[in-house]
């Protein structure tokens, strides 16, 4: 059996996965990460689970390439369609966005009810999924950034419990694990942001509508706390 080879994006998910757990991997595509998690022996047993046909069925085909179909379960379903309440106690969810993310989460409430960790890496919206995870009774407990091909891939553990209190609001899109230890790509992360929104606010205010809107305002004033803890870094 080759065992994958993955990407340093799948590996750093890959780290995050207990030793003996069941992990779900949601929106599997070409079921790498499951087939590294079993063919390594980290898991015994794991579910892979993607909405889309084609990723399916190259899922199945690579699982039974491997002679694992008896370890691997390679589902084709919508989120956490796929599974049962306390069938998986680790949900992996990587590659999308945070809305899209929560929209999976709200839709099977009793299976997010049921995991014991939740490991997430959003493509954009990081400190939304924050703020639900935080409402919804799961702690932040590791944040992690990294850098492929000219790419930065935030990672995001949660596990049940109470999440602490933020002082101040944009630590929920800076990630307070992440300013607490000064992460060494957190300043070049919060310049692309910057960038971004400053680009934005530009783009607004050709318009008298826009800059007279609610949304202008906030704009405005994440801009200022982002450019105040830039300063600080």
């Amino acid at each position: 059996m080759n065992i994958p080879t993955l990407s340093k994006r799948l590996q750093a998910l890959a780290e995050e996965v207990p030793a003996g757990s069941v992990p779900a991997d949601i929106g599997t595509d070409h079921a790498l990460l499951p087939l590294y998690l079993v063919g390594t022996g980290r898991c015994l047993r794991a579910i892979a689970g993607d909405v889309h046909k084609g990723p399916f069925e190259t899922a199945c085909e690579a699982v039974a390439e491997a002679g694992l179909s008896e370890s691997i379960s390679v589902r084709h379903g919508d989120g956490l369609a796929v599974l049962q309440p306390e069938e998986a106690d680790v949900l992996i969810l990587a590659g999308m966005g945070a809305v899209t993310m929560i929209q999976i989460f709200e839709a099977q409430p009793e299976v997010v009810a049921g995991a014991k960790r939740l490991i997430l890496q959003p493509m954009i919206g990081s400190g939304a999924l924050r703020r639900w995870l935080g409402v919804h009774n799961f702690a932040v407990v590791k944040e992690d950034l990294l850098e492929e091909e000219g790419r930065f891939y935030e990672f995001l553990v949660a596990e049940p419990g109470n999440a602490t209190k933020l002082e101040e609001d944009i630590l929920f899109d800076i990630g307070p694990l992440l300013w607490q230890k000064r992460h060494p790509l957190l300043a070049r992360l919060l310049d692309e942001r910057l960038e971004h929104a400053r680009s934005v606010a530009m783009e607004m205010r050709k318009s008298k509508d826009a800059v007279n809107t609610q949304r202008y305002k906030d704009l405005c004033e994440r801009i200022a706390a982002m450019e105040a803890k830039r300063k600080c870094l």
